[in-house]
């Protein structure tokens, strides 16, 4: 089976190279090759392309950016998306696209389902729903997996700006009413695969949710960071307006997950074991 991948360097896209299963092959396209802000042309490349499935893990992932610049935002997270499975539907290639927690209102303490409504409070959750809509609206084959608090030991993320902070200070002070599952990539590398593979088999998709377990706060997620890093900075827990960004971001970012376990057998992993692969490989200079 052979996959084109729009996304190169993300955390998703290295784990993905990373993690490649026997009898899987991929091209991966950075934005040298395809840039999403050309919807056009990305569809030209999946029209053009000899691979089995199609997966798009590349996105406008500035959420506080995307306030000042919600037009370009959603050029890369809604239409090009949306353009790359018009391609894929013309041509009956499945279409698997990474969304987010941000596509609901982040109200309320229950986990939010896949066919809950949704609700986007900033520019950056309206960008990943147009991208939603446009696809269901395509025609394609489509799985589209919804996640949250995406980690790794690659590029800027929580893990290693805590482990960094937590070197140089002896107390931070981080949001601890924000709840959701803080998610290692590489599982989320190893579920579109499996996604992919049942897709390209005959399998039919839908709209699912993969998030790490147990639910946390980012506080707790900072609090265990320290700890497995051995680390003695303690962690305040402050409300979100406390620390206020330009971008609002959700209270309630838990996601059920059942869906997802039951149509592929796809668990939610526990994001414990992948944050101590994580400081385990970036070590000292996290």
């Amino acid at each position: 089976m052979k996959l084109l991948v729009f996304g190169s360097t993300g955390q998703v896209a290295t784990e993905m190279k990373r993690r490649l299963p026997d009898g899987i092959t991929a091209d991966f396209l950075g934005r040298d090759a395809a840039d999403l802000s050309d919807p056009a042309a990305c569809a030209r490349i999946v029209a053009g392309c000899d691979a089995d499935a199609v997966v798009n893990v590349a996105a406008w992932t500035a959420v506080d950016r995307a306030e000042a610049e919600e037009d370009a935002a959603t050029v890369v997270n809604g239409e090009a998306p949306a353009a790359m499975a018009r391609a894929c539907a013309a041509r009956d290639l499945p279409f698997i696209h990474v969304s987010t927690d941000y596509v609901f209102d982040g109200r309320g303490e229950t986990p939010f389902a896949p066919d809950d409504a949704t609700d986007p409070q900033n520019a950056y959750g309206r960008s990943k729903l147009a991208g939603e809509t446009g696809i269901r609206a395509s025609g394609a084959r489509f799985a589209i997996l919804r996640t949250s608090w995406v980690v790794s030991a690659h590029g800027a993320n929580f893990v290693k700006t805590m482990r960094r902070l937590g070197g140089e200070r002896d107390e931070l002070r981080v949001v601890a009413d924000q709840i959701g599952g803080p998610t290692p990539a590489a599982p989320i590398a190893d579920a579109l695969f499996a996604i992919a593979r049942a897709m390209v088999g005959g399998q039919s998709g839908g709209t699912y949710h993969f998030a790490g377990a147990p639910d946390a706060s980012w506080a707790d997620f900072a609090r265990a960071i320290m700890e497995e890093a051995g680390l003695a900075c303690r962690v305040e827990g402050i409300p979100s307006s406390d620390y206020p960004t330009p971008a609002a971001r959700p209270l309630n970012s838990r996601l059920d997950c059942t869906s997802l376990a039951a149509d592929f057998g796809i668990a939610r992993p526990d994001w414990r074991a992948g944050l101590k692969d994580i400081l385990d490989e970036t070590g000292a200079d996290a």
